[in-house]
């Protein structure tokens, strides 16, 4: 699968992945030109540079479009977190209608739970505390489902359920946009893909012409690197420069006396 190499890359060795590919190809399509052009120098060029302008207005669209699915899942990962520090600390509020010692122990679990809704460096330990966090759940919930089996009909109890249901809920949907909403493989192999064999096409042209530019050639390279490398690095959920704030949970922890390391 495309993500799960690029996935083990830094966001240096994506960029420069695509910078050797691209420049390669190019060389390869102006050395081609070159040879076809010599072999052939009563042909006219024909439509070559339409067709790659064509090329290039494609790629231009899949960029945007890719770019758009990146930063919406983005978003989405973002809106999370502030969603389960409310989800988290409505809980932890409502959690003190309950008789001791139980209000006391569904705090205690709540803090712990915090402690690992901090956003981790990669997947791997994303999956762990996901597992953890869950496992704490479990434990809220069999608490609160015994307390209502006891009082089923107490208004307080009810808030206190719906809380720690509205955490569980919470809690799927982050770590599923977390670990698997990612843009489809198969749009960034074709992005990847599509972008090198266009640079091949650029590098063709020029060589049909015999006229280029290695400047005007590495300023597209690098530019078209940076985008890509940035879609990359915004749609990897964990690990990369650009990352959601943990802000919401760490201030949270903040608020009810649980010591987190600052993002």
């Amino acid at each position: 699968m495309f993500q799960d190499v690029v996935g083990g890359l830094p966001m240096i060795g994506v960029f420069l992945l695509f910078a050797l590919s691209g420049m390669l190809l190019y060389e390869l399509g102006y050395i081609l030109g070159r040879w076809y052009q010599n072999r052939t120098p009563e042909e006219k060029e024909g439509p070559t540079g339409m067709i790659v302008g064509s090329i290039l207005a494609l790629m231009a669209f899949l960029l945007a479009i890719t770019m758009g699915m990146a930063t919406d899942r983005y978003d989405t990962r973002r809106g999370l977190v502030m969603d389960e520090a409310n989800a988290v600390g409505t809980a932890y509020l409502r959690a003190g209608y309950l008789p001791e010692p139980t209000a006391t122990q569904s705090r205690e679990l709540l803090g712990r739970y915090i402690t690992l809704r901090i956003g981790p460096d990669n997947v791997e330990q994303a999956k762990v505390q996901v597992a953890q966090s869950r496992e704490l759940l479990v434990e809220l919930w069999a608490i609160a489902a015994e307390l209502a089996r006891e009082d089923p009909t107490s208004p307080l109890l009810a808030l206190y359920v719906d809380a720690v249901n509205e955490v569980i809920d919470v809690e799927n949907m982050r770590a599923n946009a977390g670990i698997n909403v990612r843009v489809p493989d198969t749009v960034m192999l074709l992005l990847f893909v599509g972008s090198v064999l266009t640079l091949g096409m650029v590098g063709l042209s020029a060589g049909l012409t015999g006229r280029r530019s290695l400047l005007t050639a590495v300023a597209m390279i690098v530019v078209l690197g940076a985008v890509i490398t940035l879609i990359v690095d915004i749609d990897r959920p964990e690990g990369g420069s650009v990352t959601v704030s943990q802000q919401p949970i760490i201030e949270l922890a903040d608020q009810i006396g649980v010591p987190v390391e600052p993002e």
